[in-house]
C-alpha cells in the first residue's frame, strides 16, 4: 500500500513535525526532518500493510533522523524554546504551562509521553515505534507522569 505525498503531507505533516521538534527543539531542524522524512518515503520501495504501519514508519523515521541532527555540529546554534512557543496557540494558560512542563522533560519521557497523549498510541504500538519493549515503555510513561506531577505541583505551590 503506498499513499500519495499529498495525502500524506495531510495527514501527517502536523504530528512529523511536533514529534521532530521535541526531539530537536528547533523550528528549522524539525521541519528539515519533516521533509528529509518525506523524501526518504518517496525514494524507498517499501510496500506497507496499513496506514497504520505508515504513520508508524513516517514517525520513526523522522524520530531517527530528529535524533541525528541533535548529533551535528550545527545543532549548536538552535533556537530557544521560547521563540517557537510565541508562534504556538493554547486554548488556556495551563494547557500552555502543561506543554512546556512536556518540553523540559528528558527526551526519553518526553517522546513517549507526546505519543501517547498528543498522538493517541497504545502502550504496544509506541513500543513497536521506538523498538522498546511494552513494560520499558509503560516504565517510561510512568516516570514521565511522575516527573510532571512534581514540576507542576511544585509551580502550583509557588502561585499560592
Amino acid at each position: 500500500m503506498r499513499q500519495s505525498i499529498q495525502e500524506l503531507v495531510t495527514l501527517y505533516q502536523g504530528s512529523l513535525f511536533a514529534m521532530a521538534f521535541n526531539i530537536c527543539k528547533n523550528i528549522q531542524d524539525a521541519e528539515d526532518v519533516v521533509q528529509e522524512t518525506l523524501v526518504q518515503y518517496i525514494t524507498t520501495k517499501k510496500e506497507f500493510e496499513s496506514d497504520q504501519h505508515v504513520r508508524a514508519w513516517l514517525i520513526r523515521v523522522a524520530i531517527n533522523k530528529a535524533k541525528n541532527i541533535n548529533h551535528t555540529f550545527w545543532r549548536r546554534n538552535k533556537l530557544p524554546i521560547e521563540d517557537y512557543m510565541e508562534t504556538l496557540v493554547f486554548e488556556t494558560s495551563e494547557a500552555e504551562n502543561l506543554f512546556e512542563t512536556v518540553m523540559q522533560l528528558p527526551e526519553k519521557y518526553r517522546i513517549v509521553i507526546h505519543l501517547y497523549y498528543y498522538e493517541d498510541y497504545a502502550v504496544s504500538e509506541i513500543a513497536n515505534i521506538l523498538k522498546l519493549t511494552e513494560s520499558n515503555v509503560k516504565i517510561r510513561l510512568s516516570r514521565g507522569r511522575g516527573m510532571l506531577k512534581e514540576t507542576l505541583k511544585e509551580e502550583w505551590n509557588d502561585d499560592k
